[in-house]
């Protein structure tokens, strides 16, 4: 007898503390899953996780492709272009040691430091003049450049070049033809020299002949000469011992890029260069296409984003019946002592619950799907000849994943509020018959 009556005393404690530390959730969870709610509620909360599950998981889904088409625009730019230059801090070129490569190289975050030289130029063939710009690389750039790209043969030698497909169609030049390649800035050292007559033999216009026409980019299809860097000297006009700046690159991930440029800043810093020499990335270098793909990103962040909200509304109404619903537990539960914060926060547990699961799932749903596609490019884009890729591109960026699960949470909290609000009305506000009705 003893026993029973301890253990009789003993059942309402246990049950005493669990409402004590926890109310909020553990009545929430009983007004969640309870068997003896409408059949409507029921249907509305269902309607209201599917809802959030489709959102967050379609919304994480094209935010992937998104930065997957940006992905694939930066190794596009990156066959060429590196991911950090080190410019020269005032005027066009500078000076570069073998020192400084070597000492660039040493560093952990450095794959390999080269020097290049690139400016403006004027193309004149047999058709029309152009505008281009020229740029010359090393000799282990352009291997690299070979390997990246469907090629085996060189794409220039130390005395010829290799002309983007769109510019050569416009300047209407084939391989194998010799043009005329110079700086406009040779162009005023010309007419400066009608003073001078007897400089004017020494001044001549470049001739070279093209060995290849590369189909890369389109903004070097368009626009660029590829050549040695000795070559693009003479053109540009720079001394033997001068270059427009040094193509620094490391991993080949374009995330980590940015932490590549604040270990060289410290490093310009820490050996007192910084005054001398400044830094660019790739995004910086051609920030108006990154900067557009970014904002289509955000735009269409914000636009999907309203489908979680109207699934989130439809949350409060399931959340309102509820509370109606359970009027006779409310009164209960305020017999018991609760008071209104207690309340308030039985319903935006409720609430949370729900947009918490539904966030979990569709993060998991969509991480699952853009898996898949990374994988075996099951979706296809709709003109492949179009494109340089067969499938739409993938990549997965934890930042998205997580400001998506944040605001899913944020707005479940938000529509939970009137709810909860709702409920404390009616447990504090409404007769004591109705309530023990």
């Amino acid at each position: 007898m003893m026993t029973r009556k301890n253990n009789d005393i003993t059942r309402p404690e246990v049950a005493r503390s669990r409402i004590s530390i926890a109310p909020g959730i553990w009545i929430a969870r009983r007004f969640s899953f309870a068997r003896q709610r409408f059949r409507v509620i029921n249907v509305i909360s269902a309607i209201s996780l599917a809802g959030i599950i489709l959102g967050v998981s379609t919304l994480l889904i094209v935010m992937s492709v998104l930065n997957g088409f940006q992905q694939l625009a930066w190794d596009l730019f990156a066959t060429i272009e590196s991911p950090v230059q080190m410019l020269p801090a005032e005027g066009n070129t500078m000076s570069v040691p073998d020192s400084l490569l070597a000492e660039l190289e040493s560093l952990d975050a450095v794959y390999a430091a080269e020097p290049f030289s690139e400016g403006q130029a004027v193309l004149a063939g047999q058709g029309n003049g152009e505008l281009v710009v020229v740029k010359g690389i090393t000799a282990a750039a352009q291997q690299r450049l070979i390997a990246r790209t469907p090629r085996e043969t060189p794409y220039f030698s130390q005395t010829t070049l290799s002309v983007g497909e769109m510019l050569a169609y416009k300047a209407g030049l084939i391989k194998g033809e010799q043009v005329r390649i110079f700086s406009p800035e040779l162009i005023s050292l010309g007419l400066e020299s009608l003073s001078t007559p007897w400089l004017l033999p020494a001044l001549s216009f470049p001739v070279a002949q093209v060995e290849s026409i590369f189909s890369l980019q389109r903004i070097f299809n368009d626009h660029y000469v590829l050549t040695s860097g000795a070559m693009a000297r003479k053109i540009l006009l720079q001394t033997n011992d001068s270059y427009s700046g040094i193509d620094i690159r490391g991993s080949g991930n374009r995330a980590e890029h940015a932490l590549l440029k604040s270990s060289l800043e410290a490093w310009l810093h820490l050996r007192g260069l910084d005054e001398h020499y400044r830094l660019r990335t790739l995004d910086e270098k051609y920030r108006d296409i990154f900067g557009v793909m970014q904002i289509e990103k955000w735009v269409s962040f914000s636009i999907l984003t309203l489908v979680i909200m109207v699934a989130a509304l439809s949350l409060t109404g399931s959340l309102t019946m509820t509370a109606i619903d359970k009027q006779k537990e409310l009164f209960y539960l305020r017999c018991l002592g609760l008071e209104k914060p207690q309340f308030v926060t039985i319903f935006i547990v409720e609430g949370a619950m729900i947009g918490l699961a539904g966030t979990l799932i569709g993060s998991v749903a969509a991480w699952a799907a853009c898996s898949v596609q990374q994988q075996f490019g099951v979706l296809e884009l709709p003109s492949k000849s179009a494109f340089i890729i067969d499938a739409y591109p993938v990549s997965m960026l934890w930042t998205d994943f997580a400001a998506v699960n944040i605001m899913t949470l944020m707005v479940s909290l938000l529509v939970s509020l009137y709810p909860a609000f709702k409920a404390a009305h009616i447990a504090e506000n409404r007769g004591l018959a109705t309530k023990a009705e």
